[in-house]
């Protein structure tokens, strides 16, 4: 099982770069370890907006976006720990799963 987060540079990007306290809008795709996709804002057309650094998303996330640029791409490995751990979300992530995300960072405000 992995314990630490993984991040992959897809694309370096070249705009502003996310840090803690600013609002950063990304579209992702997230699988399980078996490649199983459960969720991307692709599927919805709608990217994404949070806080970084405020506890609204996963810590992989907070972790793994922090210091992306606009424009960026990233493959984020995301342990149990650093996601939904021993509970999972039910009928969608099981128990213990460790969790794979691309994430576009498409702006920081």
């Amino acid at each position: 099982m992995e314990t630490e987060l993984k991040i992959e540079d897809l694309k370096l990007g070249e705009g502003k770069e996310a840090q803690n306290g600013k609002t950063v809008t990304v579209n992702y795709t997230g699988k399980l370890a078996d490649g199983k996709k459960f969720d991307s804002s692709y599927d919805r057309n709608q990217p994404f907006s949070f806080i970084l650094g405020t506890g609204q998303v996963i810590q992989g996330w907070e972790k793994g976006i922090l210091g992306m640029k606009v424009g960026g791409e990233r493959k984020l490995t995301i342990p149990p720990s650093m996601a939904y751990g021993q509970a999972g979300i039910p009928n969608v992530i099981p128990q213990n799963a460790t969790l794979i995300f691309e994430v576009e960072l498409l702006e920081v405000k």
